[in-house]
């Protein structure tokens, strides 16, 4: 099997959230080849964690992928910050190809957008990809898992951070599937009695009370907050109460354009005049929807930006929706370039950690060697983009870890899956499959 196959076989995709099948980029031919160390959500240090323990699986991982797209040059984006991991990863470099692109601590210098121009001063084009640029870009940890794929071990751990109010805020790996509240349990348990669940980062993922829910192949750790919460009480709002209240209360000040990220990279992302959607809902929605086409979803506007703690994201989200439905696509016409003020709009972290009344939480989360061990896991059938992985074992079948559980359907986009610990497969739904260990 060339690398392709081996990543597809081991149900590699992308640790960074998005979960695109590795395989696919695997097979590309490009000219640079970009490793996303930058990791700005706030509280989460999964990806520092992982290239300060493992930098040679990384930079191996790395290697294998620049071989396999025949790219002549490797990136890889590590905020200056962070000197533990430039020195492991330096260290690992030996002669390879591949230079190291410091970046500033800045929200969101992670955005591929902003990684590949940092890296090469190439600007991919409005709605485009990388591969438009020359360029492919794998989160560290996929890069960790190439190398092991190409080793034949599959996906089965998820390196994760559990921060925020548990007793020990740390990094550690937990088998595919875990229970949230087994995370929390491993971290400690948690400080407060009351609180809510932030999946993947409290800017760009999402939040829930239920802790029976389980760890995919994208989470990237969870933060524990106070129900009563800056961050918990603006989330929780319904969709009708975030609509009523920016229909009633924006006043078109654009502070949420100009530090818009994707705005200030040359991209016609508006999301002030997304907003006025919300009061021409009948006449001229059409018109402003066409401003949120480029947007990343990074919730800067919503959580930085907006002085009057509006929704500019959500809104943006909504007519990108609404634009779907209605199969239009708005194209940019005039030329991607670089807005004059740029760099001195940069939001660092530290501000924005403040912004978000974060600051008792932000403490080290070292890495722990052991590994969580479950009793039992939860593993869901679609955890990457393209189609819901089938089934290939029974209710009652005993399985050991690594073995695979449910395969790509013929000839569309996916990931296998395999079991993550050893046990008994103890139920099959049109989601998940439960095992038991033992």
């Amino acid at each position: 099997m060339d690398l392709a196959e081996k990543i597809l076989a081991a149900g590699v995709v992308g640790a960074g959230g998005a979960g695109f099948p590795t395989h696919v980029k695997a097979k590309s031919k490009v000219e640079f080849m970009l490793a996303n160390g930058a990791e700005c959500e706030p509280l989460l240090h999964k990806d520092v964690e992982l290239m300060i323990n493992f930098a040679p699986e990384i930079v191996r991982g790395m290697q294998l992928m620049m071989d396999s797209t025949s790219a002549r040059l490797g990136y890889f984006g590590i905020k200056s910050k962070n000197t533990q991991a430039i020195e492991a990863v330096q260290a690992a470099l030996e002669d390879h190809p591949i230079e190291i692109c410091e970046l500033g601590d800045f929200y969101p210098a992670g955005d591929e957008y902003e990684l590949v121009y940092s890296a090469t001063k190439r600007l991919i084009p409005p709605a485009g990809i990388p591969l438009n640029v020359g360029c492919v870009v794998n989160n560290v940890e996929s890069l960790y898992n190439v190398a092991r794929a190409e080793e034949g071990l599959p996906v089965t751990e998820k390196i994760l951070t559990v921060s925020g109010a548990v007793r020990n805020p740390s990094t550690f790996f937990a088998p595919i599937g875990t229970s949230f509240e087994d995370l929390i349990r491993h971290a400690g348990g948690t400080t407060i009695r009351d609180y809510c669940i932030f999946i993947s980062g409290v800017m760009m993922g999402s939040f829930t009370y239920d802790a029976s829910q389980a760890v995919t192949k994208t989470t990237s750790g969870l933060i524990i907050l106070p129900r009563d919460h800056y961050l918990v009480k603006r989330k929780d709002r319904t969709d009708k109460s975030r609509y009523r209240i920016g229909k009633s209360a924006c006043d078109q000040c654009s502070y949420c354009t100009e530090f818009c990220p994707r705005y200030l990279l040359g991209y016609n992302v508006q999301p002030h005049k997304v907003m006025r959607s919300l009061v021409f809902s009948e006449t001229g929605a059409g018109l402003w929807n066409q401003y949120a086409e480029l947007c990343c979803a990074c919730g800067l506007c919503t959580l930085y930006a907006c002085p009057e703690d509006l929704y500019p994201k959500e809104a943006c989200d909504w007519s990108k929706k609404e634009m779907r439905n209605q199969g239009v696509k708005y194209v940019q016409t005039h030329p991607v370039q670089v807005h004059p003020v740029k760099e001195g709009r940069r939001v660092p972290v530290k501000q924005l950690i403040r912004r978000l009344n974060l600051q008792d939480y932000n403490v080290p989360t070292p890495f722990i060697k052991e590994s969580l061990k479950a009793e039992s896991v939860k593993i869901y059938l679609k955890q990457h983009t393209g189609e819901k992985s089938l089934p290939v074992v029974d209710t009652g079948s005993r399985v050991k870890k690594g073995q695979l559980i449910a395969r790509v359907p013929e000839g569309k986009l996916g990931a296998n899956i395999h079991a993550s610990i050893d046990g008994l497969v103890n139920s099959i739904t049109e989601d998940s499959i439960r095992i038991i260990a033992g």
